[in-house]
Parts: structure tokens; sequence; C-alpha cells
């Protein structure tokens, strides 16, 4: 087999399938073409340039020609020319039919002139041209060699006599020596179909077919052979093949179109039989009428109803003679579909024989007679009329003339088109003739007819007529066989637009009852109880429709339930149920935010711990959640939820929801569970990702952290905030009560690694000293309040500092020069009380410090000024606050206590200390 081509050997051990085999071979034809083509035109350029010296040597060269001439002048490469254009090798020898065709030939050429050696030379140039193009079409001939022609026939009789092994070794031979040839694979196809191997006779099968493209027969019966393998592409491959070359055969249509719509590829179906339509014959009409009706209905049910309208619009035209009342019916079903009612009016009336008639009213005497009168003016004041028309318009009558119009149906038409007569008539308000036709319409049984009571009312509630819908809407929901949801939806409707608001209610009541999952009708519903002053009922319209794990799995479900609980939260907050509205929030939240909770370990529960069972945040460990394999489920699903949940809100919209929930949550003291909803929203990318919407959540974090009095968390917000705004002084006293809460001392290396970047920051330097101060390390406290005091040196603050870091360093029990701390600390503390100036606080901290001293008559002198004047009033806080007699007094009280005199101690605390 090392002549067979690659692709070829590749099919026949199975690797390839027969199309990447077909996919290849083209390619590979392609490329020998190109190079043919380019060889093609290296020869030409050579023929059409012929050298000097040939014309020169004409004349010596003429007995040559004469000897390779046959004997009507023609020479032996103008008969090769002619044979490549009749498909036939130049190696190969001619038949005796082709000799005795060319011995007729020369008998005719016999009287013609013999032509010149010029003419023969553009005879050869034109021939080889024609050669050219006819070498590019594909010819259906033979591509067997005649040498192995005869092995062909030997392997053919061999498989007639049963010698199959041997039959096949031969064609396996004639494939190797000429695998473009068709004939073997044809009969190995023969041979193993007479095994019973249908797959390999297929294949083989399908390599002759595509050897011998324009054998349809054949093709057509690999096309049945591959659906008794239930291989219907291939079999759908094959008929287009066959309709390749045989285009305007209708039942290879037919056959790909039927297989077309068993693969579900409705539009390539459809194309199809519209192209059966284009071929059917004039005369071929009730078949042109049921396939058109056939795809009128499945354009129909693929919701494609233009298509649909254009097929029956054709069929109309084309057959008028055969129109029954079957097309009517679809037709008009059609146009009432697209809205369409006047054309749908048009088929009605003709192809039914239904026949509507206008009538002007008969005038009464009285209008005659003003006609008369009015004539006579005319004529007598025409002149004045003309000058007046010209200022005046011409009044119009005040009572036009209305037409009315009459129906008439013959007898035969069917119910349904009269019925959808009517619709067409309600929709165009042409409401006259319709009261006959309700006759005939209300004597039906609705058991029968119901659904042509339904279209009925429908048309009437379309355009307003609630009262002409109603009676045949109660008629329905009366009936067993249509007392449905839909119907019911109907009823309700039709009384809720007539203000029958009880009677509306009960029957919402009901469809919620035969359709749980009807949203539109639960709040319709809800808003009637509400409205009726029930909020308890309207509440319970609103309950939820699925459970979570329906919910976690369905994005239709999540997306009603979320929009249902949008309803009930407004409901709930607009009826002040705080704790039911934060559960809604909650609910809504927790669909967004699944995959983001699972990632910060938060979990929603549901708990009856306040009384009544509410929904409620909780913290939860790793182990508690979900496998890898069941998170990757559950993300893929929240996927396909979340592009749900986005269509029905925004994301601002979505943003809104969450500033709300957070909101209710500390509303109702409940930090602990607005820190985790910060935390799982902080987890959500379409919320990070906004850097303004991830800098407000912090804050928010920030703040219930505080109110919850969890301080660690607190200051991990907070940290991160003063490192991004070093210069804000309101983050600095955030971050002072926070630390000073906490009774952690991480913020200790924090400030002195942050100082290194921001050396000039004076509330760095005042923080490091105090946590120095706070650690003992007098020193280096002392340090940092002199670079600051250097930097600020009216600030009383600094000299308050440094003043009592002496006093401190002088109170330690081993030190040198205690004298000069205590110079020292005494001269900062008067500079400060002169910044300061005289007040409550200058005193006390003056009192305070000799009293740590033990200098007690100079603490008790500083305390008794500290009482005698008023506390400081400053604004945005209580003058409570600022008061400091009360600290002062009980300082005072354990310095008379130290000195045994207690009844000034005890008037001390009963004057100033007593709540």
């Amino acid at each position: 087999m090392s002549g067979f081509s690659p692709e070829l050997i590749e099919y026949l051990e199975g690797k390839i399938s027969f199309e990447e085999f077909e996919q290849r071979r083209e390619e590979r034809k392609s490329r020998e073409k190109d190079g043919e083509n380019a060889s093609g035109e290296e020869n030409e350029e050579d023929i059409e340039a012929p050298s000097s010296s040939r014309k020169a040597s004409g004349k010596s060269q003429s007995q040559d020609e004469t000897d390779g001439e046959t004997a009507d002048g023609v020479s032996k490469s103008v008969q090769r020319v002619f044979a490549s254009m009749l498909g036939e090798n130049e190696e190969e020898e001619e038949d005796e039919e082709e000799e005795e065709e060319e011995e007729e030939q020369e008998e005719e050429e016999e009287t013609t002139e013999q032509p010149t050696a010029g003419d023969v030379f553009v005879l050869e140039m034109v021939l080889n041209r024609e050669t050219k193009k006819m070498m590019k079409e594909k010819r259906p001939r033979s591509k067997l060699p005649r040498a192995l022609r005869g092995l062909m026939g030997e392997a053919n009789i061999r498989f007639a006599r049963g010698e199959r092994e041997e039959a096949i070794l031969m064609c396996m031979e004639i494939i190797r020596q000429a695998p473009l040839a068709h004939e073997p694979f044809s009969t190995l196809a023969m041979i193993y179909e007479d095994q019973g191997d249908m797959e390999k006779s297929l294949q083989f099968g399908l390599i002759a077919a595509h050897l011998n493209p324009s054998n349809t027969e054949e093709w057509v019966r690999l096309a049945e052979m591959s659906l008794e393998q239930d291989n219907i592409k291939q079999a759908v491959f094959c008929y287009t093949k066959a309709l390749k070359y045989d285009p305007t055969n209708v039942r290879f249509l037919w056959e790909r179109s039927s297989l077309y719509e068993q693969l579900g590829e409705q539009k390539m179906a459809m194309d199809g039989y519209r192209r059966i339509l284009n071929l059917l014959a004039p005369s071929d009409g009730e078949r042109f009428m049921q396939l058109a009706r056939d795809m009128a209905k499945s354009y129909y049910e693929a919701n494609d109803v233009t298509s649909a309208i254009e097929i029956v619009e054709e069929a109309f035209t084309k057959h008028q003679s055969l129109v029954s009342m079957e097309d009517v019916n679809i037709a008009a079903e059609l146009y009432i579909s697209s809205k369409q009612y006047d054309k749908a009016l048009a088929v009605i009336t003709d192809f039914t024989g239904i026949v509507l008639e206008k009538k002007a009213p008969e005038k009464s005497a009285t209008e005659e007679k003003k006609e008369d009168t009015g004539a006579v003016v005319e004529t007598q004041e025409s002149q004045e009329a003309v000058t007046d028309d010209q200022s005046h318009p011409v009044a119009e009558s005040s009572a036009p003339v209305v037409e009315k119009v009459s129906c008439c149906i013959p007898e035969g038409v069917p119910i349904d088109i009269t019925v959808k007569l009517m619709v067409c008539l309600i929709h165009l308000n042409i409401l006259e003739p319709l009261s006959p036709l309700l006759t005939t319409l209300v004597e039906q049984n609705p058991e029968d007819m119901g659904d042509l009571y339904l279209d009925v009312a429908e048309a009437f509630l379309d355009i307003g007529e609630y009262n002409s819908a109603l009676p045949l809407l109660s008629s329905l929901v009366c009936s067993e066989r249509y007392n449905l949801a839909v119907v019911w939806l109907r009823h309700a409707e039709c009384l809720k637009a007539l203000g029958h608001m009880e009677r509306a209610a009960e029957s919402y009541a009901k469809v919620v009852d035969l359709a749980p999952l009807h949203l539109d009708a639960r709040i319709s519903l809800s808003t009637l109880q509400q409205q009726l002053g029930r909020p308890e009922k309207a509440l319970e319209a609103l309950e939820p429709m699925y459970d979570p794990d329906t919910l976690a799995q369905d994005a239709n479900a999540a997306q009603q339930e979320l929009k249902l609980l949008l309803h009930r939260s407004t409901l709930l907050y607009s009826q002040g149920k705080m704790y039911g509205y934060i559960d809604t929030l909650l609910t809504m939240l927790a669909m967004l935010l699944k995959v983001a909770m699972s990632r910060a370990q938060v979990c929603l529960i549901s708990s009856s711990k306040s009384g009544e069972r509410h929904l409620y945040l909780i913290k939860v460990s790793r182990d508690k959640i979900s496998d890898n394999d069941d998170q990757e489920t559950a993300n893929c699903d929240a996927k396909a939820i979340f592009a749900v949940l986005t269509s029905v809100l925004t994301k601002d919209d979505w943003w809104n929801l969450l500033l709300k929930a957070i909101y209710a949550l500390c509303d109702l003291s409940r930090y602990k569970e607005a820190e985790l909803l910060v935390d799982s929203s902080l987890e959500y990318y379409s919320f990070y990702e906004d850097r303004q919407k991830r800098k407000e959540l912090e804050y928010f974090g920030l703040s219930a952290a505080i109110l919850d009095k969890n301080f660690r968390k607190a200051y991990n917000y907070i940290r991160i905030m003063v490192m991004e705004n070093v210069n804000k002084p309101q983050l600095w006293n955030i971050f002072n009560q926070v630390t000073m809460q906490s009774q952690d001392v991480r913020h200790h290396r924090f400030c002195l690694r942050l100082m290194l970047k921001n050396p000039d920051n004076h509330v760095l330097c005042v923080l490091n000293g105090h946590n120095a101060f706070v650690s003992g390390s007098f020193k280096h406290a002392l340090g940092q309040y002199v670079q600051a005091f250097r930097a600020n040196p009216d600030e009383p603050l600094y000299s308050l500092c440094i003043g009592l870091t002496f006093i401190h360093m002088a109170s330690q029990k081993y030190v040198l020069k205690r004298h000069a701390l205590l110079v020292q600390g005494f001269s900062f503390l008067h500079r400060y009380l002169d910044l300061r100036g005289p007040c409550q606080e200058s005193f006390y901290n003056l009192g305070r410090g000799l009293h740590q001293l033990g200098l007690l008559h100079l603490a008790i002198h500083y305390y008794q000024r500290a009482l005698e004047l008023p506390p400081l009033t400053l604004e945005g806080i209580e003058t409570d606050q600022t008061d400091l007699r009360r600290d002062t007094a009980f300082n005072l009280s354990l310095i008379y206590q130290s000195s045994g005199n207690t009844r000034m101690a005890q008037k001390m605390l009963y004057t100033y200390a007593v709540v």
C-alpha cells in the first residue's frame, strides 16, 4: 500500500473520519492544481514566443512535418490535443471506437482544403488553451489505467465466484497502483457488505463515492446505510453531496430536511423545505399547500411568525383555488398573533364567504327639510358666503353620520374562524355586528369551546371593554375543564379594572392556590390586601416560593424569588417590622454574596433566640465550609445566578440594598452582624474593585467594630487608614481612642515604623512619646516630646508632657541629680500654665504633679484654685464631661484622709463627688 495517499491510509486504519479524509484530500488537490497552473503558464509563454530559428528552418522541416502528418495534413500533436480534450491519456492507445470516429472525421475533412502550416500552428495554440481549461474541470471519467482494467475485471470475477480474499488482494493492488480509481473501492464495499461488515463497507463506499462524486444514486445508498447505523450527520452529508450534482431532486431535499429536523437544526430544515416549494410544479398544488401548512406550523412553534406568514402568503398567492378552511384558520391565527388584524380580517372575508357591509343610517324628515332650506339660502347668499369663508371657518356638522356594519356568515363556516373574525372586529373597534356573533358563541358549551371564550374575552380586555369580557370569564371559571389559573388571572384583572376589589382579591387568591409560583399574581394579591387594610394577609401572599437548595441551582427561580423579596421588604418596612425587613434584606444579599460569604467564613442561619424565628449572620470555622469540589460546583452555579441577579438589580441598586441592611442592623444594635456583612461585602469583587465603595465599606466596618467594642478588629481598619492618610487629624483621634480601649501594645512598633517613613509628622512624634512614657522609657519619651516642642514651642500640650516626664524621672528610686530634674519639670509645668492660662485643667495638672511628689500643701493650693473655677464650655461636648471638680475633690479628700482630717475629706466628697 505504499502507493496510497497518506490520508487514505489513515482513513482505512480508522485514525481519521471521512470528513477529515475529504478535507485533507481537497487540500492536497488544491496544492497540485496550483503547481500545474504554474508549470502551464511557463509552457504557454514558450509556445506564444516561437524562436526565429524555427521560422528559418520551416522549409527544411516541411518533409518531416509531412511525415508526421495524417492523410488530411493534421499533425499528431493536434490529435493529442483533441485526445486530451476528450479526457484520454497521451500514453494510452486509442480504442477501436475512437479510431472509427476519427476515420469518419477524416472522410468528412477530405472534402475540405488541407490547412497550411500557419493555420495548423494557430489551431494548435487554440486547442492548447482549450485543453488547459478542460483539464481544470472535473470530468466524470474513469481514472483506472488500461493496464489495470483486466485485473479489475478478474477481481470482480473472483468476487462473483465467492473467492473474496483473492478479490480483496487484487483490489488492494489496484488501489496501490491507481489510488484515484473508484472501481476497486466499490468492489471492496460490495465484498464487505456481502460478508456482513457494514461499517467497512460504508467506509469503502464513501471513498468510492468521493472519487466518483457525480453518482448521486450511490450517495443516496450510502445515506441509507448511514441511517441504518444511526449516523444521521453522515447521512445528511451524503444527501448534500447528492444534491450538489442533482440540486432539483425533491426527494433528496425532503429526506435531508427530515434529517435536519431530527438533529434539531430547524433553520436548515426550513431552508430545505423552502427549496422544495420553489421546485414544485404548478400542477402539484396539493403537495405545495400541505408542505406550506406544515412549514407554517413549524415556524409558529419556533416563534418565527414572520417566516410563517411569508410561507402562507406565498401559498395563497400561487394556489388560491386550493385554500381550505384549515389554511384560513392558520393564516388568521398568524396574523392575529402578529397583531395584523386588518390582514386577518381580509383573509377571512376573502376565502370563507363572510360578508361585511357598511350601511348609512336613513335621514329623517326634519333633516331633509333642513337640507332643502339650506340649499335656498345658499343660492341667495352665495356672495356673502364667499367673503365669510375668507374670515370664518366652515361650521362642521355637530352630529356626523355614523356608518353601521352588518355581518353575514354563510353556513358551514367553522366556529374557530367565526371567533377569529370576532377578535379582529374587536381590535379594529367594529363592535356593531358583534351581538349576534356573541349570541352564537354563548350558545356553545364552555366545556368544549372554552379556548374560544378566552380568546374573545382577552380581545375585550385588550381594548378595555371589561364589562363585555366579564360574563365570558365568569362562565369559564365556573366550568370544570377551564377552571385554570390563567382564566382566574384574567378574571381577577377584569374585576380589579371594574373596581370590585373584594372579588378581585378572591380571584387572585385562587390563582395563587392553583399556581403557587406565579409571581405577578402574588404581588397583585398582596397589593389588594394592603389596600383593603389586611397587612397580615398582604405579607402572607409574599411568602417565599422556593427552598434554598432550589435557589442555589436554578437561576430563574432565584430571579423570581428576588423580585418577590423586593416587594416583601418594601411592605415590611412600611409596616415598621424591622426584624422581618432585615430578614428579607439578608436573604437577598446572601443570594448575591454566596461565594463571598464562604470566603469570609460567614453563614446565614435561622434562629429563634429572640422569641421569634429570624435570620442571623454568624462566623463559622473553616472546617464547616463545604469541600473544594462542592465549592467549585457552587461557584459555577453562583456565576449563572449572579448574571440573572444583576439583570434584575443594577450594581448601584445592590449597593443601596447593602447600605440599608447595614443601617438597619446598627439601628437594632446588631453590630456584630454588621461587621460580618461588611467583611463579606469586601470579599465581593464588584464592590472591592470600586475604590470609593471599598473605602466606604472600610469606614462602615470600623464604626461597627467600635460600636461592638471589638477594638482589635477596629485597630486593623484604622491602621490601614492612617497609613494612607498620615496628616488627617480625625483618623489619629480615632486611632488614639481605639488604642486606649484595646489595651494592646501592637501599635507601638507600628508608630515607630511609620515615624521612620514620616519623620516630620508631629502626631507620630507625640504618639511615640506617649508610648515610651507608658512603657517606662522616659528618656526616649523625653526625646520625642522635645522634638515636638522644638517644632511648635507654643503648644501647651508639649510643655505639659515634658514637665510630667521630668517629674516621673525624678520620682524613680535610683536617679542622679533629682533636684535638677524637679526644677526642669516644674519650669515646663509653669510654662504650660502660662500658655494654657488659668483654668480647671491647668491648676489640676499642677496640683497632680505636686501631689505625686508629696508636696501636699502646694498641691492643696492648686486643687482649691481648680475648684473655684467653672468648667470649660466646648462646642459639641457636654459641660459635665469637661468638669474636673469631681476629680479634684477626690484627690483633696485623699490628702485630707492621709493627714487624719476625715471630716474635711467627707465634706469634699459630699460637696463635689455625690452623683
